[in-house]
């Protein structure tokens, strides 16, 4: 309340922020000194005080504010680098290395690992045969026998390699020095979908060609270019970690006697039934334009609306909702409404599916629905699939491009219309949506949809995507005539050997998934719409003949299997009863799935179907050292062919 003079304003100030004063100090205003109360003596001897400690402070700011500051100096840390010691011994390939030198003062890797592998392979230490004079030569301490797992020809080794090959190794030096008769087989995947994939990328990049353009012939005869231009990397690497394999034993999956192996194997299951050809629904791959397998398909999960990159479309593509609209019934004022997360596939429906039970519907089963777009009509069917709790209780059967709607068209004898070309677009009756790309469809008819009034809403749908990890596509369902593997009794043997304890898998947790995938067992779809692999060795029939009825490329009836066109040819006379000048012959394009071939690898490597020494000698192998990954992919149909074709399982 009183005021105060500047003198102390100034002084209140310079306690708390000395700095501030500093700054202040040339702007403080001057005081009125003539009309200012005379100051006591006491007051004069605190201010003189006061001004004393800011001129000192004035004075060491200013003395910092003049000295230029040195930076710091980092002292540089001298780090003992120890070079570490190279064996630069001039020591010619095969020859034993000198080990009378002194040894390095420190561990050096390069040292100990020089100039011995060379040496270990020249004296045969990792064949068999070392030590005695055949294979069949009986040892009374045992044998001991692994494969490898044959890597992609397509890459490098990583570390996960680098594990299981420590892990194979220390098993095989550990049996060899027991003194038992050894043999760990080195062998790589001929990889058909990857190996392909990175070829095609390849010609892309330096011709601006497709294999299409480059033709069937050229474009595996570039493959195989490409494979012995860097299949040798892998081996390289191999035997760069040490690995004791007997190279002379080193088996590429489609090398002529595995590739007679693999024609053997098919022509015998065909023979028996158990390959069959039908038009059954297959994850398809519509950048590559084939069916692919399950476990090259990603599960991508959303939580909701989600958008997508997607190949061969500019703008992102919309997932993770789900698209109600309404069917209109015939001859009624009445709606049913479905739902979808495809809108698109609704050109493709053919029946809407109520459960019999639901009241709400009961008046309309054996009735009928219009497509707004298609000119049909579609019947209204009483399914139990359907779960009344779930939506509306309606849903929309699309039987060509849906697992469940498959097994409704079956059962209730619906018509099943593909309306996807193999490379994405729409195709058929399906008014002007036809020769549209399926996701620039999607768009189109949910706004004729709103035109029409028959949409209803959209909302978010958590939901699972499938997407092709080779071409990051969307996996679409699709209708094709493939060829399968009845595989019920194979995995049933597979199963009880290892519930009998007589196979072994270690450890043991992992038995229930081995039971999960083989107790529920699918029949396998074993064609690949790819050329870079073991082409099917299976023939279409033609008859030039008025009397038979000509067959489609989906009826199993008019195909036969042989080693040779010649064998064809003669089965087809015997089933048809016509001459061979009436009798056409065409075989199928498609290749096997990689599978098949690295299914029959532990024998097949061996030289069966001859009945070869090392087939008698090194088949069932003792052990199999893999990832729990391809349990079933791999391990099951090794398994399974081994039991089946031999009689005995590929391994303990």
């Amino acid at each position: 309340p009183n005021q105060l003079s500047v003198h102390e304003i100034t002084s209140k100030i310079a306690k708390s922020f000395p700095l501030l004063l500093l700054v202040m100090a040339d702007e403080t205003p001057k005081m009125d000194c003539e009309n200012a109360p005379p100051k006591t003596a006491k007051q004069l001897e605190k201010e003189a005080k006061k001004q004393a400690k800011l001129d000192k402070l004035k004075q060491k700011l200013e003395k910092q504010s003049n000295t230029v500051k040195k930076e710091p100096v980092e002292k540089e840390k001298k780090k003992d680098v120890k070079e570490s010691a190279v064996y630069d011994i001039a020591t010619q390939p095969g020859e034993k290395k000198d080990v009378t030198l002194p040894l390095p003062d420190a561990y050096s890797p390069k040292y100990v690992e020089a100039a011995w592998y060379n040496w270990w392979e020249k004296e045969g230490f990792f064949k068999p045969e070392f030590g005695r004079t055949s294979v069949l030569e009986k040892n009374e301490k045992g044998t001991y026998v692994i494969i490898i797992p044959p890597p992609n020809v397509t890459g490098s080794l990583h570390l996960g390699h680098a594990l299981t090959n420590a892990i194979q190794d220390s098993l095989i030096r550990w049996n060899r020095m027991r003194g038992k008769t050894t043999l760990w087989n080195p062998g790589c995947d001929h990889a058909g979908i990857a190996t392909q994939v990175v070829v095609e990328k390849r010609i892309w990049r330096e011709e601006r060609k497709t294999r299409h353009d480059v033709g069937r012939e050229q474009f595996v005869k570039k493959v195989w270019e490409w494979k012995n231009e860097k299949g040798d990397r892998i081996y390289h690497q191999l035997r760069k970690l040490g690995s004791s394999f007997d190279w002379d034993r080193a088996a590429f999956t489609m090398d002529p006697k595995l590739s007679r192996a693999v024609t053997e194997a098919f022509v015998r299951l065909h023979n028996e039934g158990i390959i069959y050809r039908s038009n059954r629904l297959v994850n398809w791959s519509c950048t590559l334009k084939s069916a692919i397998s399950d476990i090259e398909v990603d599960k991508v999960e959303l939580t909701g609306r989600t958008f997508l990159t997607i190949p061969g479309y500019g703008d992102k593509v919309e997932f993770g909702v789900l698209v109600s609209f309404a069917y209109k019934v015939v001859d009624s004022d009445e709606r049913i409404i479905v739902a979808t997360t495809r809108v698109e596939t609704m050109l493709g429906d053919t029946a809407v599916a109520v459960h019999p039970d639901d009241a709400r519907y009961k008046h309309l089963h054996g009735k009928f629905v219009t497509h707004p777009f298609c000119n049909r009509k579609l019947p209204i069917v009483a399914d139990e699939f359907v779960d009344q709790a779930f939506g509306t209780g309606a849903v929309k059967i699309t039987p060509a491009h849906d697992p469940n709607d498959y097994e409704v068209g079956l059962r209730h004898n619906l018509p099943f219309i593909t309306i996807l070309d193999d490379s994405g677009y729409i195709q058929g009756d399906c008014g002007r949506f036809t020769g549209m790309k399926r996701f620039d469809a999607r768009r189109e008819v949910l706004l004729d949809l709103k035109e029409r009034g028959l949409y209803i809403e959209t909302k978010n749908n958590p939901m699972v995507v499938p997407i092709c990890s080779r071409s990051k596509d969307v996996v679409e369902p699709m209708l094709k005539p493939q060829w399968y593997v009845n595989c019920s009794e194979m995995a049933q043997n597979a199963a009880d050997a290892v519930r009998s304890g007589e196979l072994k898998l270690i450890p043991e947790m992992h038995n229930k998934t081995w039971f999960h995938w083989l107790d529920g067992i699918r029949d396998w779809c074993i064609s690949r719409q790819l050329w870079w692999g073991h082409r099917i060795p299976a023939y279409f029939v033609s008859i030039d003949d008025s009397s038979i009825k000509p067959g489609e490329k989906s009826d199993n009836e008019y195909w036969v299997s042989g080693r040779t066109e010649r064998e064809a040819l003669e089965k087809a006379i015997a089933k048809f009863k016509v001459p061979a000048s009436k009798i056409r012959l065409e075989q199928d394009e498609d290749v096997l799935d990689t599978w098949f071939s690295s299914g029959l690898f532990p024998f097949s490597i061996f030289g069966w179907p001859d009945q070869t020494d090392d087939l008698k000698a090194f088949y069932p192998g003792s052990l199999l050292e893999t990832g729990h990954d391809i349990l079933f992919f791999w391990v099951a149909r090794m398994v399974f062919f081994g039991q089946k074709l031999l009689g005995k399982l590929p391994f303990r």
